[in-house]
């Protein structure tokens, strides 16, 4: 198999220049997207040379088509549903939409950019908070003060529990190309996530991943993960759309990510997405398709009165849950009264629905019987789990280690 080939792309301004941009939204137009196999370096402007950084800098590197579609089934049956409407994405929620459907209903004060307080109650709200999307942080979270809360599985998970724990298996296979394509930066990640096994996600150097719904992301960079480790992208895709690329503006350049491809980049890069268009071909497919989802159109989030879904998977070890103390988590979890070890085999023992993923894990006849009989809970959903498992040979210690870290 012939190697990627290697591109260089130099950086168009420095990054204490391109700051200015921040929480604003980038269309891909004179930009460069990859639709193929592809090694990027920056090479680094020379202000930011002069200030220490290296002359070159690895960017991402994608590959197409590397999940396999049990693989993909997996991640889609376990997630689809997690990523809930959140007001905590900062930059990347971009600007504040006052006309939005959200914040025309309500009164927001002391709006800079992409955040803003609001009245409530008459009072000004003592949070500031961004444009509500849909997405979920799954697996673990470190101590948040202002909660009153520890360390810990995160609430959408302990809710969650079976999808989660039926979603491993994805996200190992999402570890595993985190491992071949940078295995330095995994190393370190890996070794750092497992000092801490409560908050590690089976064997792999993720405590945590991010599940969103068609969120375009304005440009940002990512804050909280490991400094020494990298990022990981994937997507899985019901219906059909246009757009909706992985940027990077300061080099020109995105990915063309799509269901089964992953990118490993450099997340504290400045990055963000394209637009996602829905053209009238699109339309005309996706309302072909079964309607999987309810949907408010009051509520405001963005992205969620859509047809088609752009699920996508930003898995990272949170650097925070390095100076965890264990018996802090322990003793949340019997004042909350969440028994992990007897929900966890009450989750492995539930069974959850399978719904085939038209033209990418099955038919469109599939898909359509499986809506109609509550997401086809039943045996094709253990046989695809098994089939995705039994492609990875793990010893005993692995799995033993699995089970075990979620406690």
């Amino acid at each position: 198999m012939p190697l990627p080939r290697e591109v260089e792309i130099e950086a168009r301004e420095s990054d204490a220049e391109f700051a200015k941009n921040e929480g604003k939204f980038f269309d891909a137009k004179d930009f460069r997207i990859f639709n193929e196999d592809v090694d990027i370096y920056g090479i680094s402007h020379p202000d930011d040379i002069a200030a220490g950084a290296p002359r070159r800098k690895l960017i991402a590197k994608f590959r197409k088509a590397v999940f396999s579609p049990d693989t993909v089934q997996i991640g889609w049956d376990a997630f689809r549903l997690l990523a809930i409407p959140s007001r905590n994405r900062g930059a990347a929620a971009g600007p504040i939409d006052l006309k939005g459907t959200y914040w025309s209903r309500r009164k927001p004060v002391e709006t800079t950019g992409w955040s803003t307080r609001y009245m409530q109650d008459g009072k000004i709200s003592k949070m500031r908070v961004n444009n509500v999307v849909a997405s979920g942080v799954i697996g673990y979270y470190e101590r948040t003060p202002f909660l009153g809360q520890p360390c810990r599985m995160t609430g959408y998970t302990r809710r969650g529990l079976k999808h989660f724990l039926h979603g491993v298996p994805f996200i190992e296979a999402i570890d595993t190309e985190f491992k071949r394509l940078v295995p330095d930066a995994w190393r370190l990640q890996h070794a750092a996530v497992a000092k801490k096994p409560m908050y590690q996600i089976a064997d792999t150097a993720f405590s945590t991943l991010t599940v969103n719904m068609n969120f375009r992301t304005a440009l940002h960079k990512d804050a909280g993960d490991y400094s020494k480790g990298f990022g990981n992208l994937t997507v899985i895709e019901w219906g059909q759309y246009h757009g909706g690329e992985t940027l990077f503006p300061r080099y020109g350049i995105g990915f063309n990510l799509r269901t089964g491809d992953f990118v490993a980049m450099d997340v504290h890069e400045w990055h963000c997405n394209a637009p996602i268009v829905e053209t009238a071909a699109d339309r005309a497919h996706n309302e072909s398709l079964p309607d999987i989802r309810t949907r408010d159109p009051t509520t405001g989030v963005v992205g969620s009165q859509e047809r088609y879904q752009r699920i996508s998977f930003v898995c990272y070890f949170r650097e925070k849950l390095e100076e965890c103390v264990e018996k802090d988590t322990r003793d949340y979890y019997q004042k909350i009264d969440f028994n992990v070890a007897e929900e966890t085999r009450r989750a492995r023992r539930a069974t959850l629905g399978t719904l085939p993923i038209p033209g990418r894990t099955g038919t469109l006849d599939e898909a359509r019987a499986a809506a109609g009989a509550g997401a086809g809970k039943g045996p094709k959903a253990r046989a695809t789990r098994k089939r995705a498992v039994g492609r990875r040979t793990k010893s005993a210690s692995v799995r033993s280690r699995r089970d075990s870290s979620f406690f």
